[in-house]
Parts: structure tokens; C-alpha cells; sequence
């Protein structure tokens, strides 16, 4: 996967070691986390806030054990604010902030800086969560008054369709992020990442290609 990384980077003129593989464990077991590990990935994702929490909780105390730094962890599923607190105990960083309102119940809760991406569903997608790309500006004007959230960058899933619809929204991203001087961008998952390295994400979101079909 490096290399594929790698050679996607280099097509853009990029660095391909300055982009974050974010290993999404989303229904696999604490084994594969420590398998991520072992590979030398540090940064872990999951999806639902009440499934992760087992497994961040089991994989402090095997870090411990090991002698071995523990991951750091991103939420990328929707977070219902009755999750807020949860979310905030066992998460470093939210990549789908998705409206004002849950920034601004995690601002009150928080008791640490958070950093967050704002979600933004730049396919106009129904069945996706995030901000429209025209509402980023006033949205990250709001967000940036908060004081325990730090907006570092946005986040996209592209629709399932050619790649040239693929590629029209991760340049769109890219340069809704230069508008508003964002420099992180979590895009592209298991069948689009290679697109996404070359638009210019930071941060690929990888699942299946790492560790196969999912259960559920």
C-alpha cells in the first residue's frame, strides 16, 4: 500500500511518507489492531463510538503490557451528541464534524483541545452526512470561535461512480480547503485512495485493501 501511496504521490509532485495511512478497523477485533501496529501504523479509525470504545480501552492496557505507544485515534462515523462525552474521553481526533450544533456541544464538554475536520458532503449526496462546500467559510468562521476545537481540515467520501466524478470531488475539496487555509484532507478510501493522493489528500482512510471484506 506504501507503494502504490508512493507512486500516486510522486504523479502530483507529492511526498508520499507525508501522507497518513489511517487503518479503519470499523468490525474487525482487537487482534487486527495490534497486527496494525506491529506493521508500524499509529493511527487507528473507527466508525461507531460504543463499538470502539472495548477496543481502545484493551489496547491501552496491551500497549502497557508491551512496552509499546498505543495508536492514536480518530472517530470518522457520525457522532450523535449523546455520544459527545464518550467521544471526547476516547478520541484524539473527530474527522466528520457534521453541524454547528455538535461543535458546539463538544466545546462545552471538552476539557482538552479537539482537533476536528469538517465533514463536507461535496457530491450533494442525501444519503451522506457533512456541510455543503458553499457553507464551509461561515461554518469554520463559527467553529474556529470555540475554544477547545481546532478545525485542521476537511473530509469528504466521494460518491460510488467513475473516476473522473471521483477525481472532480477531491479537487473540489482541495480547493475548498486552500480557500479557507486548511491544510489537512482526509479522502479516499479502499477503491479511490490512489485518486484522492493525487488531488492532494493527507490522510487516506483504508479498510478492506488492509484487511479484506468486512462481516457487517
Amino acid at each position: 500500500m506504501r507503494k502504490r501511496i508512493a507512486l500516486a504521490a510522486e504523479r502530483s509532485g507529492r511526498d508520499g511518507d507525508a501522507i497518513t495511512v489511517l487503518a479503519v478497523t470499523k468490525t474487525f477485533p482487537v487482534e487486527t489492531i495490534v497486527d496494525v501496529l506491529a506493521a508500524g501504523l499509529h493511527e487507528v479509525g473507527e466508525n461507531r463510538v460504543q463499538e470502539a470504545i472495548p477496543k481502545i480501552e484493551a489496547i491501552a492496557r496491551w500497549a502497557e503490557r508491551s512496552g509499546m505507544t498505543p495508536p492514536r485515534w480518530h472517530l470518522v462515523g457520525h457522532l450523535q451528541r449523546n455520544k459527545v462525552r464518550d467521544a471526547l474521553e476516547h478520541f484524539a481526533i473527530l474527522q466528520s464534524l457534521d453541524s454547528v450544533r455538535l461543535a458546539e456541544a463538544l466545546d462545552q464538554r471538552a476539557q482538552r483541545t479537539l482537533d476536528v475536520y469538517l465533514e463536507v458532503n461535496v457530491g450533494g449526496e442525501e444519503s451522506k452526512q457533512g456541510f455543503a462546500p458553499d457553507d464551509v467559510s461561515k461554518v469554520l468562521a463559527a467553529v474556529s470561535r470555540l475554544p477547545h476545537l481546532n478545525p485542521i481540515g476537511l473530509m469528504t467520501v466521494a460518491p460510488l461512480a467513475e473516476d473522473d466524478v471521483v477525481r472532480r470531488v477531491f479537487r473540489s475539496l482541495r480547493e475548498i480547503a486552500q480557500a479557507n487555509g486548511l491544510k489537512e484532507l482526509s479522502m479516499g478510501m479502499s477503491n479511490d485512495f490512489e485518486i484522492a493522493v493525487e488531488e492532494g489528500a493527507t490522510c487516506v482512510r483504508l479498510g478492506r485493501v488492509l484487511f479484506g471484506q468486512r462481516s457487517g
